[in-house]
């Protein structure tokens, strides 16, 4: 059986790349004797915009030595791609994709039925006009899209699935307004699959010292974000960036290939992130973090993951609280290993063409 997966594999973002290669080892892990491919399908104007975000220049925050070595970032992304994404021959349109002979295509994870998003939106993304024996829904999410105004094109597209899953419920919404039946939530792929360690060179010069991390806290004021770095100097912790950088960051942990970031996550004392993939790789790695997101869609996706999680808010607000509460770790891998069973299960007989779970609308 040659299977293929949709997603945005092609975006230079750590989260984006990585829940697309856990999503292929997990279906090479139960299919191990079929043929497991990311369609290279991409959006022109999405890599265009992609790629120009990591040209911008922040003054007071970057200097001239990591801006040059952040605008390289985007190569390390694409020798990652080349190396650990199992892609097809590069196909812009559903016919390009039916020719490719697929048995079973999966669509997912990541926001691909964000259909408010004008750079990515695609009807090939809900089903449209693609042709295989199975059509599977695997942890796509709406983003800021709420799933209820969907456009009557996306609705009609979406016929042409065979298995349903979600990843929030935006997209269990529009599968309920679009299809009448309510898809089960399962997990993100990146719960699925274990990622190497990254005992580099890099990881080992950078981890030296105990640190508090940050990743992409966008928005959060200048001067709280230096009152978080010196509290944490105060108690003897360096401050990194993961692959970014500020200037009130101690070292420059920027051009890291994916699982070098993942290892800035697993080594780290503390975090604080404002992004969907951020917070999941904390929960991965059991660390405490706190919450500062900006944009809406973030704000939005991270609130729904720490609520199914049983987490709570974890938002980071003034005044900064004398001794953070720990997250009981326990309690949620309770909950997270049976959403992994669950997910699991769903995916391995969604492509077998078993029948999946769906509460159909009365």
């Amino acid at each position: 059986m040659k299977i293929g997966i949709i997603t945005h594999h092609s975006i230079n973002n750590f989260g984006a790349f990585l829940q697309g290669w856990a999503l292929q080892e997990k279906i090479k892990a139960l299919f191990p004797q079929d043929e497991v491919y990311i369609v290279n399908y991409r959006m022109p104007k999405q890599d265009i915009i992609n790629i120009g975000g990591f040209f911008r220049f922040y003054p007071g925050t970057e200097t001239l030595k990591s801006w040059l070595h952040k605008i390289s970032q985007p190569l390390i992304f694409a020798k990652t791609r080349k190396q650990y994404l199992h892609t097809t021959k590069r196909v812009r349109n559903a016919a390009g994709i039916n020719a490719l002979g697929l048995d079973c295509i999966v669509v997912g994870s990541d926001e691909v039925w964000n259909y408010l998003d004008p750079k990515s939106f695609s009807l090939v993304k809900y089903g449209g006009g693609l042709n295989c024996k199975r059509l599977v829904s695997y942890a796509p999410s709406t983003g800021k899209a709420t799933g209820e105004d969907a456009p009557q094109e996306v609705r009609a597209a979406m016929q042409a699935f065979t298995a349903l899953s979600a990843r929030d419920k935006g997209a269990q919404t529009l599968c309920r307004n679009a299809l009448g039946i309510t898809p089960p939530l399962v997990c993100d792929p990146t719960f699925l699959t274990a990622f190497p360690a990254a005992d580099t060179e890099k990881i080992r010069q950078l981890t030296q010292k105990p640190y508090v991390l940050f990743y992409y806290c966008n928005g959060i004021p200048r001067d709280l974000k230096k009152k978080l770095a010196d509290n944490a100097r105060a108690k003897g912790y360096e401050v990194l960036g993961a692959g970014e950088y500020d200037t009130l960051y101690s070292q420059m942990s920027v051009r890291l290939t994916a699982f070098e970031w993942v290892e800035l996550f697993r080594r780290a004392e503390y975090v604080y992130t404002g992004t969907f993939h951020g917070v999941v790789f904390s929960i991965l790695n059991r660390k405490n973090f706190r919450v500062y997101a900006s944009i809406d869609s973030r704000v939005k996706k991270i609130a729904a993951l720490l609520e199914q999680f049983g987490i709570g808010d974890r938002t980071l607000r003034e005044p900064l609280p004398q001794e953070d509460e720990s997250i009981d770790y326990d309690a949620v891998y309770r909950y997270v290993e049976d959403l992994r069973r669950q997910s699991s299960d769903y995916l391995l007989r969604a492509i077998r063409g078993e029948q999946t779970e769906g509460e159909e609308n009365a």
